[in-house]
């Protein structure tokens, strides 16, 4: 857990909060056992000891980033090891690799991925699907009942990341909408709006563990 002043409490996880379900995220993050901010700000990306990348559309939040000159200090924090949850187009944000993407689009990186943009369509095709999550908490038991909105998928993953969810059934059976990276998670979906918050504990136990080895 997060070592303050000697004294042992909750992590402190911020999320960018340019565009997207800033308050549903911050909702499950706290029943998840974190405290948390939202980062608009250098000052206030310093404070955090993990971030979540919500949705939104990826472009317009990479030039609202660099607008709120937010974009490099988190692009920086994130090559350090700054522990990160991109959601949707948080996923985008994060990948190294974009296909799809528009003229000049900027990610801020850390995630050894290629990831096809709006891969599953547009708004009309939405969907939902239960899936079956390597590492998430009762997965044996009961799957996660997941919401895609304009949904990436994950095209190709590096050697270092872990493929942790893939659709089941249907036309687009196979395809990666979950990985993981050491302490980066990253999921095609929407877990915020599902009010199953075991995601966001999964990566609240990433940012502890990032934690105390850090400390060590």
């Amino acid at each position: 857990m997060t070592l303050r002043e000697g004294a042992v409490t909750a992590p402190l996880v911020g999320v960018l909060a340019l565009q997207g379900d800033v308050r549903e995220h911050r909702a499950m993050l706290e029943r998840a056992g974190a405290r948390t901010l939202a980062v608009r700000r250098p000052a206030e990306l310093d404070l955090v000891d993990g971030i979540v990348l919500p949705g939104g559309e990826s472009t317009t939040m990479a030039k609202l980033a660099r607008t709120f000159e937010l974009f490099d200090p988190l692009s920086a924090r994130l090559r350090e090891g700054l522990p990160a949850f991109g959601t949707c187009a948080g996923m985008i944000l994060l990948a190294d690799r974009i296909e799809g993407g528009a003229a000049g689009q900027e990610t801020f990186g850390g995630l050894d991925v290629v990831v096809r943009r709006n891969a599953f369509g547009r708004q009309v095709d939405s969907f939902e699907a239960d899936l079956d999550v390597a590492g998430l908490p009762g997965a044996g038991e009961r799957p996660f009942h997941a919401m895609f909105i304009r949904a990436p998928w994950v095209e190709k993953v590096g050697t270092e990341v872990t493929v942790v969810a893939t659709v089941a059934s249907g036309r687009e059976m196979g395809r990666i909408v979950a990985v993981r990276q050491a302490s980066t998670l990253a999921t095609s979906f929407h877990p915020e709006i599902t009010g199953d918050h075991r995601f966001h504990a999964l990566f609240v136990d990433l940012v502890r563990e990032a934690e105390t080895s850090r400390q060590r």
